[in-house]
């Protein structure tokens, strides 16, 4: 199974002194809009997105037909075929893909700890 291109979302108090720190650290920003309390930001192969005000906790997250720096890859794993071989494993799914649609979905699991995992396909 491909999980496509890895990144952390980061729950962040203030997205401005966030993205400082993570500037001083070498990262620079990759995407996003700091008007809307979001950033995703990039050293070399790591890739971090900055989140004010946008969920609970810090999420772990997988991009299914992605790669590292958010172009297409030729071949990925759909993400319902990940959801599918994940529940025949017996994970459960916090919220599930429609597995009637195609393209763009989303779902997220929580490992033993109670950290999150998203996988959020964009096509």
């Amino acid at each position: 199974m491909k999980l496509g291109a890895f990144s952390v979302s980061l729950n962040v108090k203030d997205i401005h002194k966030s993205k400082e720190f993570y500037e001083n650290l070498g990262f620079q920003i990759f995407g996003g809009d700091i008007s809307q309390n979001w950033l995703i930001m990039k050293n070399e192969n790591t890739v971090i997105g900055l989140f004010q005000g946008m969920f609970d906790k810090n999420i772990l997250t997988f991009n299914p037909g992605w790669d590292a720096n958010a172009q297409n890859l030729d071949t990925f794993t759909d993400i319902r075929e990940i959801q599918k071989q994940l529940k025949e494993t017996g994970i459960t799914m916090l919220t599930e893909a429609n597995n009637s649609t195609e393209g763009p979905a989303h779902f997220i699991i929580e490992d033993p700890d109670g950290n999150q995992i998203l996988f959020d396909q964009h096509r």
